[in-house]
């Protein structure tokens, strides 16, 4: 059993560490977030339609260490009562955002 000053002082310590892992944590993740707008998409071949299937074009995706690298397209198998919304990037308050491919519930 830990004595009460003993506890006083684990607590104070995790008190003050919180605050510096917080900050480096965001310091990393700023340099992990791409401030440049996503080159323009490639031109890749699509394929003929596939009966069940949607196909999701390609798109850049962004790495910390390696830049903007192009992801190719592939097939999503299509769910009933839904549309694929395909991926983006939108720049929100100076900071290009992934938003990633999904699927909404279809209104028709």
């Amino acid at each position: 059993m830990l004595s009460r000053r003993s506890l006083l002082k684990t607590l104070a310590a995790t008190l003050l560490a919180a605050p510096l892992g917080i900050t480096a944590l965001s310091q990393a993740q700023a340099q992990s977030v791409p401030t440049s707008r996503p080159p323009a998409p490639r031109r890749e071949p699509r394929p003929a339609p596939r009966r069940g299937y949607t196909w999701v074009p390609g798109h850049w995706a962004w790495h910390p260490r390696r830049g903007w690298v192009w992801t190719s397209g592939h097939w999503e198998e299509n769910r009933r009562g839904f549309e694929y919304v395909g991926p983006r990037w939108v720049l929100r308050r100076g900071q290009w955002v992934y938003e990633p491919g999904r699927w909404v519930r279809s209104w028709r």
